[in-house]
Parts: C-alpha cells; sequence; structure tokens
C-alpha cells in the first residue's frame, strides 16, 4: 500500500521507524487520513523527548510536559492505541479533561472578518456561517455538489456523520462562482496532499485574521476560527428553532450528545437584534439573503430584524 507523501515519518531514530509501520496499520485498517496525521504528530513529538517503546519513559515525559490536561489525555489515548498495536503492556495515567464552552462571536464580528479576507478565504468562511458544516467538509467541496437552480448544497460527511443539503444566499453563490473553476474541487488543488493544503490555507487565514483584528482594533477577532463558526451556526440554529433535533441533523451528527452542549451554550437576550426596514421588493429581497426576518409592517414600511 502506498505512502500518502508527507504524512507518515520514515526515519527509524527515535522510534520514528515504529511510528511508520503503526500509521501504515492504521490506514490498512480503515481510519481516515484525518485521524492519523494528528496521532503521528503526536506521537513523533514524544519520540523526540522519550523512549517511545518505553511506557513508563513516554509517562514520566507526559507528566512533566506543559500542556493542559484534555491534551494529555488525548495523548494518553493516543499511546494506548499505539501500545495495542505493539503488545506492548500500558496503564493509561488518568487526565481528566476539563470541559469548556467554545467562544460564539457576534455575527457583525464574523462579517467584518469575512469583508476583510481574499475572496477565497472569504467565500470558505461564508460557507462555513450558512452551513455549520465542518472545515473538511467544506474543503472536499466539489463543484458538482452546488446546484444554482436551487441554490443548495451537497455536504459530503467526514468522521462518520451525515450528509446534509443546505441553502445558500445568492450573495453566497455569487461569491461561490466568482472563484476559477480550474478543477473539480471549489477550494483545494487536488495535486497537493489534502490535509497538508488545508493546513497552508489555515495559516494564510491565521495571517489575514490577525491584520483585520489590529486594523479594528478588536482582540476578539483572533478567537474565530474555522470551527468557531461551526459552534455559532449550532447556537443560533438551536436559539431560533429550540429544536436538538433540528440542530443534530445540521451538524450531521450521530450521537446527540455531541449537540446538547449548544442547548445551553449561550443565554441570548431577546433585545439583542439589529433592526432594518425595506420600502421595496429589492431591499426586502436583499434583507431577507443576510439572514433578516420579517417582524410586521408600519404604514408603508416593512420590519426586519436579525440577531447580533
Amino acid at each position: 500500500m502506498d505512502e500518502p507523501c508527507g504524512v507518515y515519518p520514515s526515519s527509524e531514530i527515535g522510534g520514528f521507524g515504529e511510528i511508520a509501520a503503526f500509521a501504515i496499520h492504521l490506514a490498512k485498517s480503515g481510519y481516515k487520513e484525518s485521524t492519523i496525521r494528528p496521532l503521528v504528530r503526536a506521537l513523533k513529538a514524544i519520540a523526540k523527548r522519550a523512549n517511545l517503546l518505553n511506557p513508563e519513559e513516554t509517562k514520566a515525559y507526559l507528566a512533566r510536559a506543559e500542556m493542559t490536561e484534555s491534551r494529555k489525555e488525548l495523548v494518553g489515548m493516543h499511546l494506548s492505541r499505539f501500545y495495542e498495536y505493539k503488545g506492548i503492556p500500558f496503564e493509561r495515567p488518568r487526565y481528566r479533561r476539563t470541559e469548556t464552552l467554545p467562544f460564539i462571536p457576534l455575527e457583525s464580528e464574523i462579517d467584518a472578518l469575512i469583508a476583510g479576507v481574499g475572496k477565497k478565504t472569504a467565500a470558505f468562511l461564508q460557507l462555513l456561517k450558512e452551513t455549520g458544516c465542518r472545515p473538511g467538509e467544506a474543503w472536499d467541496l466539489r463543484w458538482i455538489d452546488l446546484d444554482p437552480h436551487r441554490n443548495t448544497v451537497t455536504i459530503r460527511p467526514e468522521k462518520g456523520g451525515r450528509a446534509r443539503q443546505f441553502q445558500l444566499s445568492n450573495r453566497h453563490i455569487a461569491m461561490l462562482n466568482r472563484l476559477p473553476h480550474t478543477c473539480e474541487y471549489i477550494f483545494r488543488n487536488p495535486k497537493i496532499d489534502r490535509l497538508t493544503s488545508l493546513e497552508h490555507f489555515s495559516r494564510n487565514f491565521s495571517k489575514q485574521r490577525r491584520k483585520i483584528a489590529e486594523r479594528l482594533q478588536n482582540p476578539r477577532i483572533l478567537r474565530i476560527s474555522f470551527k468557531t463558526l461551526r459552534h455559532w451556526k449550532a447556537t443560533m440554529e438551536y436559539h431560533r428553532t429550540k429544536d436538538i433535533l433540528h440542530v443534530m441533523h445540521l451538524l450531521g451528527h450521530k450521537n446527540i450528545k455531541n449537540t446538547l452542549v449548544y442547548a445551553h451554550l449561550v443565554d441570548i437576550k431577546d433585545d439583542e437584534y439589529i433592526c432594518k426596514t425595506a420600502k421595496t421588493i429589492e431591499d426586502a429581497k436583499a434583507l431577507i439573503e443576510s439572514g433578516f426576518e420579517y417582524v410586521t409592517d408600519v404604514g408603508d414600511v416593512k420590519l426586519f430584524r436579525k440577531r447580533k
């Protein structure tokens, strides 16, 4: 079985050869590259600092390492899987993940970020905002997944999730159509390793985000990541519908326990709205496409609102 270029270590020094063999074993067992790569990266980091084939030495390193309890718990799980593969007895150290709530920005902050980045990054962020899909799912999007007649997009699942279909705004369809149609994928180049190209794209986004945060003098923008938009979409949808099953379907979750966090994530007050008016059909259409909902008529003016 051929190894994907640049994914697995090839050196035998420091146990890297053992890691490479383990990575190939996982690939043959059906694990996805998105699962294998972070595991390999964690094992490589340990192998540089301890004898990977000595469980007590790796546990000693983990105990003194400067990382969060959550990270230590995850690394401990990676080590358990590796030692099980090697047939080496291993008692996993007891680290417990500290539950934290994800950061939920204001929509105005998200829109300011989207307005300030390049057109490809802006289209990518807008897709995450409107659908709540995973960054990897957005990265794998093909032109054939778009239905320009119905303004819909079909999301192919990752991590064992569910396929979903979403309605996109006319504004977002226009953003996507401005991108070059040079290959089957909308965002990524199929000639470059998938995860490597996504990591490069993410680093470029971080640079753009930092400049925008500095220009707007808003450090909260630095906390907006690709996953933040998924959390934001799920939170807004739950507070809009109060339907946790709807949010579960939207996110592609198979286990409702992963969705329940959004039921108590933030307390959005009823008065936190942006209000706008429309006098023409075109004005009303533009507001609806921007996420505003109709409230009532006052004379010949229609009132719309959207949560901040």
